[in-house]
This record gives C-alpha cells, sequence and structure tokens, in this order.
C-alpha cells in the first residue's frame, strides 16, 4: 500500500496543472468565504444525521468496529484527490463517500492505493469498499457487489486547438493514451478501435497505457501522445484549470455501454444492503447535489442506488 504522500510526490508533475486557480465558496461561522477549491478541506457531511433504515441493514460486526475503510486513487481531479495540505482526501468521491459512512453512523478511513490494485484489495479483505468512479462492467461484476451513484461518461482530449484536427471517429493510427486498469484501457478503447477503424480497414488506435491521469496529461502537453482518453470530468477539469493546454473533443466519445459509475464491495458482501441503502439515501439528500454542483458535475446526478 503507497502511503498518501508518496502518491502525491510522484503526481507532481502536472498537479500544479490540475489544480490551480478553480475557486469556491466555503461557509464559515455563517459567511461565505471564497477559497480555492485545492484548498477547501471542509466536511460535507458534518452535521449530516445516520439513516436509521442504513443502520438497522448495518452487520454487527461493522457496528462494533464503528468504521468503514474505503478505498480510492487519490489523482483524479474533481473527482477523487489531495487538497493542497497534501493530506485532505478532496472530490466529489471523497464527498459522497462520507455521506455514505455518515448515513450508517460510521467513521470512515481513506486508504490511497492504485486504481488497478483496489479490486484484488477489496477482494482480499483489506478494505470495505471502493468510490473511485468505476463502471460495472462484466469482469468487475464477477468479483464485486456494485452499485450506482454517479452518471459518468468518457473523453478525449487533445492539445490546444486541436491542431490534427481530430474527432472520436479519427483516432485510427494515433498515440491514445488511457490509464492502468481504467475501463477506457481494459474495454472502451479496444471496442472504439474496433468500430471506428480495424472493421473498416483502417490501423487500430495504438493505446498508451500509463499510470495515472496527471501522467497521460503531461505527455499530451509535450506532444509524446496525440490524445488522452479518459473520464469527462477528469478531463473537463484539467482543460478549465490550465486554460491553453488542452481541448476536450466533444460529443463525449460513444462507448456502447451504460455510463454510470458505482461503489463496489466484495461480491456477497453482508454489508452491501446496508450500503446499498446508505447510498440511496445520499441521492435522496440536499448534500448530494450540492456536492455535484460545487464541483461542476449537476448533470451527473442520478436517482436510483440500483445494485448491479
Amino acid at each position: 500500500m503507497k502511503s498518501i504522500t508518496k502518491i502525491h510526490a510522484a503526481a507532481a508533475g502536472l498537479a500544479v496543472l490540475l489544480a490551480v486557480t478553480a475557486c469556491g465558496g466555503a461557509v464559515t461561522g455563517g459567511q461565505q468565504t471564497e477559497i480555492p477549491k485545492t484548498q477547501n478541506t471542509r466536511d460535507i457531511s458534518e452535521g449530516v444525521q445516520a439513516d436509521p433504515a442504513a443502520v438497522a441493514l448495518l452487520p454487527g460486526s461493522y457496528k462494533a468496529k464503528g468504521e468503514l475503510t474505503v478505498a480510492m486513487d487519490l489523482s483524479s481531479p474533481p473527482m477523487t484527490f489531495l487538497a493542497e495540505d497534501n493530506v485532505t482526501p478532496i472530490g466529489v468521491n471523497p464527498d459522497l463517500a462520507r455521506l455514505v459512512a455518515k448515513k450508517l453512523g460510521l467513521k470512515l478511513k481513506f486508504v490511497n492505493t492504485a486504481f488497478d490494485t483496489i479490486i484484488p484489495g477489496i477482494d482480499g479483505g483489506r478494505y470495505d469498499f471502493t468510490a473511485t468512479t468505476m463502471s460495472a462492467t462484466e469482469e468487475r461484476l464477477k468479483v464485486l457487489d456494485m452499485i450506482n451513484y454517479l452518471k459518468g461518461g468518457s473523453a478525449v482530449a487533445v492539445p490546444d486547438g486541436n491542431p490534427q484536427n481530430l474527432s472520436n471517429d479519427s483516432l485510427c493510427g494515433k498515440n491514445i493514451a488511457v490509464t492502468k486498469g481504467s475501463t477506457q484501457q481494459l474495454k472502451h478503447l479496444p471496442n472504439v478501435s474496433e468500430w471506428t477503424c480495424t472493421s473498416q480497414g483502417k490501423p487500430a488506435i495504438n493505446a498508451v497505457t500509463l499510470p495515472n491521469v496527471q501522467e497521460a496529461l503531461t505527455q499530451l502537453d509535450s506532444k509524446r501522445v496525440d490524445g488522452v482518453f479518459y473520464d469527462a470530468s477528469g478531463l473537463a477539469w484539467a482543460q478549465a484549470q490550465q486554460p491553453g493546454h488542452f481541448t476536450v473533443l466533444t460529443p463525449r466519445i460513444d462507448t456502447r455501454t451504460n455510463t454510470n459509475v458505482a461503489m463496489g464491495l466484495k461480491k456477497g458482501s453482508p454489508l452491501t444492503p446496508a450500503l446499498q441503502k446508505a447510498i440511496q439515501s445520499v441521492l435522496d439528500s440536499p448534500e448530494y447535489k450540492e456536492s455535484l454542483e460545487y464541483w461542476g458535475l449537476g448533470e451527473s446526478a442520478i436517482t436510483d442506488a440500483t445494485i448491479r
């Protein structure tokens, strides 16, 4: 397991690129103050009460322990990343994980880990669940119970101004970066390459697998790759924080799949019913929409915490 400090240091090459200049309001002492979002370590779950219906479903072992462990890859703003204090997890996923824990009346422990190690960690019992913008693929559903909590989607970022005049349908033969263990690497890019390229006698899209989105955007900025295929929210954030570096292609790329993302826990876990009830309670709360609006993802709200 990697420490939060080590993960942050490894990603420092583009940390400023992804984090500076964004501002948002924080309420302090009843007054509205404007601080950068990357410095806003407020806990959105403060004052939120437990949901008795969710608590009633909680297994005794969790009640006795009084804590949930959530695994996240804290390298993908605005979904999941570290505040400028290098300690506090912030973003949509930390907000929602804190709310879920509060609905269950439990404390929450964050563990920062690489995306592709999260599922083995859950399967091995090291983490109780994950909230890290993970979609419910057929392979993941073999080992995880997954509960929808957000509408996602993928997009492609290219150098500012799109000098190669690329589109979602003209990536054949191009070097497109994807992050290790992501749905884009494992499923979406191979499928898009087949649909738009190889089935039409064109060269396949060349996937360049990199450890995280910071490294991918750094290589895009230095023209070592032609594009970055990643979560649309993360790419929109990068473009907004560093104007003049990236252009995100529109519309979002068609992956011919359900775009919902889900929290995951071990297949058949006794925690699943309680977690589903807590997530539904969060989706019904004002704090859910408050978090999404704050991070610029209001259109990503869903209404049903469906178990996949």
